[in-house]
């Protein structure tokens, strides 16, 4: 497997890998990364659909891309997606993954159509004192003494970051900042969690650092990401004859371990309640989704909390990953991250309106009509005086196909779950859907003595705890994560967010499909390249840009330097003067 860029490579047809049609595969999971794999299969390796086997302990596909309609609670989505026009993999793969709403068009197609004409950014990113609008301005309001503790992070080794936390890089009047705010909820960063992973964010997406405050960054799909990315992807396996294997339980993979070789040789499983096995050879290829962000999640309902679930259980990502890697230590160390989910939770909610008694106070904040099919609040929009750290957002609607005419989903979260309400006096942990709702309602404005009544009957909200969902977020060190394909591996390969890539960042779709690629290039050795990560960390442009952007647009030459650093400065200029690297510093406001 080797890395390219540009187009050459990116519009060719691999040729059909050696031996192909003697392989079979067996994929663990079903969420993004899982079936990415898949895709690459047969797409690219060439390889029958028929001898491609999906093993899913749910009874449906996704993983944590979920989106669905309960017939008891109602609709739910644990969480969100956020694309970038920058996910190099992403877009590969769904160029060839055919829209299931529009024939003849594929999913990039349809996506980057909607993106152009509807395109994303927010009219309040945040509130305070129950709906008034923050007035952030855009602003990250950081002295330069602030930014340079970032930009010092941004420069620090890799290997001085192990097993650090962002707070030991980070004064109060960083973590106290509209940067901070902006950035732990977006991406769901706590101040405990890793610096390293902090960093890797800082230069993955250097580029949009300006789009920070207002989301310009981002874009979304049409529907809820089950329906938009999961459901398209199934129907195209589906297509090619992939079998798919629900009520499955993984409890175990045996390998055969020798001196630089590594064999999967038994896959334990767990099938409709009855113990069983599936021996392998060598031509038998093994795709791991190990560990689990959406692991141990549990719903509640308009009137039932959701439970906080903090037991590895059996036939689940991380016990199954426990005992792959008791086997070496090469498959990693999932303690690093599955430890205490005290510091890896946050729930969320999905709250359908009834009625339109909500939406004026929702109008009022995000500046837009709901009803109206086209971005909505266009992206988070974060009560930053919120006690549990609440955010809330609303995509274009409707987020389901099915959904009736004239309803409304608000996706909720909060980072502190164990934190007691403005509003209702409990954790978030501790409530039903309809306080959460209140709670919500209290942060928008709505007067207090009408909150029960909205919550009750203008509202249907449906609480969700995920203990292990920003794990992969935990202080950690080279060697936690198994590499995709471990040194020595014959016949398998890991996937997902607990995968160690050489050079992408978590927490993305992106990086889901680019461990499904990159294992399925390797295992079936296919000549082609996998496509570089956007390299906007080497781009002096994009550099200079976030460097304005995180001093909210003030140039360096406006810099409090001491005596020394004016005198450098001052020569600095000159030695520029009339050069094109002047006319660079000038175009891109840092002179």
């Amino acid at each position: 497997m080797y890395y390219t860029s540009g187009n050459y490579e990116a519009f060719a047809r691999p040729k059909k890998p050696a031996g192909v049609d003697q392989k079979s595969a067996y994929i663990i999971g079903s969420g993004l990364g899982a079936l990415a794999a898949a895709c690459f299969l047969v797409r690219d390796g060439q390889m029958k659909g028929s001898h491609v086997h999906i093993l899913e302990k749910d009874p449906i596909p996704g993983g944590a891309c979920d989106g669905y309609q309960y017939s008891d609670i109602g609709y739910v989505m644990r969480g969100g997606r956020e694309m970038d026009n920058h996910f190099e993999c992403m877009w590969d793969l769904f160029r060839s993954i055919p829209s299931i709403e529009t024939e003849g068009v594929s999913v990039l197609d349809e996506y980057y159509w909607l993106n152009k004409a509807d395109p994303n950014y927010s009219l309040c990113r945040a509130t305070e004192n129950r709906g008034q609008d923050a007035h952030t301005d855009k602003k990250f309001g950081l002295s330069d003494k602030g930014a340079m503790e970032i930009m010092k992070l941004f420069f620090t080794p890799d290997e001085e970051l192990y097993n650090k936390r962002i707070d030991e890089y980070f004064d109060e009047e960083v973590l106290n900042s509209n940067f901070w705010m902006y950035w732990r909820t977006m991406f769901a960063f706590e101040n405990w969690h890793s610096a390293l992973e902090m960093k890797l964010y800082i230069k993955r997406f250097i580029h949009h650092v300006g789009g920070l405050p207002d989301f310009t960054a981002l874009r979304f799909t049409k529907y809820n990401q089950y329906e938009s990315m999961i459901l398209p992807m199934v129907k195209y396996l589906e297509s090619f004859g992939v079998v798919f294997h629900y009520n499955t339980k993984v409890i175990n993979v045996e390998f055969e371990i020798e001196a630089g070789r590594k064999l999967a040789k038994k896959i334990d499983i767990i099938r409709d309640g009855e113990a069983d096995a599936i021996d392998l050879t060598e031509n038998d290829l093994v795709f791991i989704t190990n560990g689990g962000c959406v692991e141990n999640s549990s719903y509640g309902s308009q009137n039932k909390p959701a439970e906080f679930k903090t037991e590895i259980r059996e036939g689940g990502g991380w016990d199954m990953w426990r005992k792959i890697a008791a086997q070496d230590p090469s498959f990693g160390h999932p303690d690093k991250f599955c430890y205490d989910p005290e510091q890896s939770n946050w729930m969320s909610a999905t709250v359908t309106t009834l009625d339109e008694k909500i939406l004026p106070y929702i109008k009022k904040i995000c500046k837009r009509d709901p009803l109206s099919g086209k971005v909505v609040t266009g992206g988070i929009v974060t009560a930053r005086d919120s006690e549990w750290l609440l955010s809330w957002t609303i995509n274009r609607q409707p987020q389901f196909r099915n959904q009736p005419k004239g309803q409304v989903l608000v996706w909720v979260y909060g980072l502190f779950s164990n934190k007691p309400g403005d509003y209702v006096k409990k954790t978030m942990r501790e409530c039903t859907g309809k306080e959460i709702c209140e709670e919500w309602l209290y942060h928008i404005g709505v007067p207090e003595e009408e909150i029960p009544e909205l919550a009750e009957h203008s509202a249907n909200t449906v609480p969700v705890m995920m203990p292990y969902i920003t794990a992969f977020f935990m202080p950690r060190e080279k060697g936690d994560r198994p590499d995709v394909v471990p040194e020595g591996a014959v016949n398998f390969a890991f996937l997902g967010q607990f995968a160690e890539t050489a050079r992408d960042t978590i927490f993305t779709t992106e990086y889901s499909i680019r461990t499904g690629m990159e294992a399925v290039y390797t295992l079936l050795n296919i000549d082609r390249g996998v496509p570089e990560v956007w390299g906007s960390v080497y781009d002096v442009r994009d550099l200079l840009n976030a460097t304005v952007a995180i001093r909210d647009g003030r140039k360096i030459t406006d810099m409090k330097l001491g005596l020394k650093e004016k005198i450098a400065m001052k020569e600095l200029l000159k030695a520029v003067e009339g050069t094109d690297v002047e006319k660079l510093l000038r175009e891109h406001g840092a002179i």
